[in-house]
């Protein structure tokens, strides 16, 4: 399945480094599934080109974006769109799992655990409830 570039705007002034905006959009868009499970992308060279970045940032982002499951490389066939809802889904199951008994083995109760991530939460989202 081919579908048309992804639909990506860099904004140079944003706090977020190029290849960083590159790897949100392009995970956000398979999340919401404007990228489609099996969806082939472009290649990094063309991705680049279309949109006037070098092929150094585009690979970092696609790197980015295989280590969190949301793409895969199919050697020389291309890269694809992954299940990348169920892969983050498994990956934040193990992590929530590895934390939680993490906090359990430092001796914190559940009240202290659910506050250190209520708190990390906040800080990683910006958000205030």
């Amino acid at each position: 399945m081919t579908a048309p570039t992804p639909q990506i705007t860099i904004d140079p002034h944003a706090a977020e480094a190029p290849f960083e905006q590159v790897r949100l959009q392009i995970a956000a868009q398979a999340r919401d599934g404007g990228l489609p499970v099996g969806c082939k992308l472009p290649t990094v060279r063309g991705l680049a080109e279309h949109l006037g970045l070098a092929a150094n940032t585009v690979a970092k982002a696609y790197r980015a974006l295989e280590a969190d499951g949301v793409i895969e490389t199919r050697g020389r066939h291309g890269t694809f769109v992954a299940a990348a809802g169920e892969a983050a889904d498994r990956e934040i199951a193990t992590a929530a799992q590895e934390y939680a008994r993490r906090a359990h083995r430092l001796g914190l109760d559940r009240a202290a655990a659910l506050s250190a991530v209520e708190a990390a939460l906040r800080a990683t989202y910006g958000d205030v409830g």
